[in-house]
């Protein structure tokens, strides 16, 4: 398997076959993960394998993803690529009844430029399919060890930036704003500027001794995975020198002890089980406790 341009020996394509037996092209967006090749789900592995050409990020993603590309498949990097380029290779496949396996990191409903693809696709008339990945930012928990969402401290996560690079942030979107909530945060593309970050965090009302864990290049053999607090977050940045690939967990989930979920209490009933009787008396009390608090 090597990485070709567009010659005689370019794949001649295996896409979909419609009723009238004319065959038609599909891209199928992969969401690859944070990086390591193994969390790729069976179904991205298929839709590579499947594809007469693949499309990855090399910079974002591991090459072993690659393994799952059938012999003979052309290969490109999205990096050195427009838009304009990309759609290319989807008019291509319109052409000759390719599949195209685009494979970007994460998963493609964050910041992924995804949508602008299939906007274009449609327009093309091709089949578009998009398999989800895994996210880095359950990635960078699970290598933390930490739920997000922790009974009675913190039941939503949002995923955001700092405003101010290279796409500008709608009104209302700042992390500032954001930090008002006081929940869990998962902050991405913002090492470059981890002051503006932490003065924003703090703006909005976190206080210095906010856990924060700073991931860069989760799931990459180079993976660095630090705790440190709001206080300390921009000296931690500078210390490690990180400045891309680079994502922030902040709020007090990430250190929290000490309470449970109600779904697996002996006082709580569902359609599998039963409650006891003494514990959903309890149960109840306690939660007249809390309202009454």
């Amino acid at each position: 398997m090597t990485d070709t341009d567009t010659d005689t020996d370019a794949p001649t394509g295996n896409g979909s076959t419609t009723g009238s037996g004319t065959t038609t092209g599909k891209v199928t967006f992969v969401g690859a993960g944070p990086g390591a090749a193994d969390l790729l789900t069976f179904r991205a592995a298929r839709a590579i394998a499947a594809a007469d050409v693949v499309i990855w990020a090399a910079s974002l993603v591991q090459a072993e993803v690659l393994d799952h590309a059938r012999e003979g498949a052309e290969i490109l990097d999205s990096a050195a690529l427009s838009l304009e380029d990309v759609v290319a290779v989807y008019e291509r496949a319109v052409r000759d009844g390719l599949r195209v396996a685009r494979i970007h990191s994460g998963d493609p409903a964050l910041w992924g430029g995804t949508q602008e693809q299939v906007d274009r696709c449609d327009a093309l008339g091709l089949e578009v399919e998009i398999v989800p990945g895994v996210s880095s930012f359950s990635a960078v928990a699970a290598v933390a060890g930490r739920e997000l969402t922790i009974p009675e401290v913190a039941q939503s996560v949002i995923l955001t930036r700092l405003g101010g690079g290279k796409t500008p942030m709608p009104p209302g979107e700042e992390v500032r704003e954001f930090a008002r909530h006081g929940t869990t945060m998962a902050v991405f593309l913002s090492a470059a500027r981890s002051g503006q970050l932490t003065q924003e965090l703090l703006e909005g009302g976190y206080p210095t001794s906010t856990p924060v864990v700073v991931a860069h290049q989760v799931t990459w053999p180079e993976e660095l995975v630090v705790s440190c607090t709001l206080g300390t977050l921009e000296e931690t940045v500078k210390e490690h020198r990180l400045w891309k690939h680079t994502l922030f967990l902040v709020g007090p989930a990430l250190s929290a002890s000490g309470t449970r979920s109600h779904l697996y209490h002996p006082g709580h009933f569902h359609g599998f089980r039963r409650a006891d009787p003494t514990a959903r008396k309890a149960l109840r009390e306690e939660r007249a406790r809390g309202v009454a608090r």
